[in-house]
């Protein structure tokens, strides 16, 4: 059983990294943005900055909290005996229901990029997408979209 811990671990953990991050791309449309009209601004980016987005776990943090726990109590379950064992046990799933939460997060993060941008009629608007392109300050944007369906693409 032992032998069996750390490729649970490792099972659990690579998992937990399952997040689907495409949505947060200029590159990539939702199925009902497909066939419909889109409007189309131009402007010019004033200020870029790096930043991440917290993606959500398709699980609900699922795998890594409930995997901690099961990895922390098996571990904890190896120390001591008796009553010594069941709180070992208990403290073992606890903390890693939190450690694997907070893996489970991290490996949920996108880098993207927070971008103010000018219009030409003259009004900012501030738009963050994933990082899979390079803007700099002084390009000029096609803006795409409008509202919450907002993306930015090279003029």
């Amino acid at each position: 059983m032992k032998r069996l811990l750390p490729v649970a671990a490792l099972s659990i953990l690579t998992l937990a990294g399952c997040a689907n991050t495409a949505p947060y791309s200029g590159d990539v449309y939702r199925g009902n943005q497909a066939q419909t009209g889109q409007s189309v601004s131009y402007g010019t980016i004033v200020a870029v900055r790096p930043v991440q987005i917290q993606a959500d776990s398709r699980t609900g943090n699922l795998l890594g909290g409930g995997g901690g726990a099961v990895i922390g109590g098996l571990l904890g379950s190896q120390i001591g005996g008796g009553s010594g064992r069941q709180l070992a046990t208990v403290a073992g799933a606890l903390g890693g229901a939190v450690a694997g939460t907070a893996a489970e997060d991290r490996a949920n993060r996108v880098n993207a990029l927070e971008m103010e941008i000018r219009r030409d009629d003259g009004t900012d608007v501030v738009v963050v997408q994933s990082a899979d392109r390079q803007f700099q300050a002084g390009q000029r944007v096609r803006l795409i979209g409008s509202g919450a369906n907002l993306s930015v693409a090279p003029y």
